[in-house]
């Protein structure tokens, strides 16, 4: 299982995001996809700033209150994961990125986070110990 999982990250993304890049420039020219992958770059990270300070401030308001951020936490590493895939060179990559970003597409991915967790959970493939 893991070494699909990294067959895929290492091999057939890259691969994707070149072809993507590749037929990206033969229809705008090379200068234009240059410039668009350094917009994208420079965008994902305004993004993701503005974001994970959104993300942060919400995460010290419910600690502050007592309350449990398990949805924040999410939100974080969604942000997270969203400004890293937005920062690296490639189109599909970016689409994704932005998905991950935009609040209202972020909420549907946690939703589907939070059930995945949640049969986890249920299931009894994931474990919790606390200790007092």
């Amino acid at each position: 299982m893991l070494f699909r999982i990294l067959l895929v990250l290492f091999i057939v993304v890259p691969a994707v995001e070149l072809w993507g890049l590749i037929a990206v420039g033969k229809v705008i020219g090379p200068w234009y996809t240059i410039a668009l992958v350094i917009l994208t770059g420079f965008v994902g990270a305004w993004l993701a700033k503005q974001q994970g300070l959104q993300v942060m401030r919400m995460l010290q308001l419910q600690l502050s209150r007592g309350q449990m951020p398990t949805e924040t936490l999410i939100d974080g590493a969604l942000v997270l994961s969203g400004g890293i895939m937005l920062l690296m060179p490639g189109f599909f990559s970016d689409v994704v990125g932005v998905i991950f970003l935009v609040p209202y597409t972020r909420m549907i991915i946690r939703h589907f986070i939070k059930r995945w967790l949640w049969s986890l959970i249920s299931s009894g493939r994931v474990h919790f110990f606390f200790r007092r």
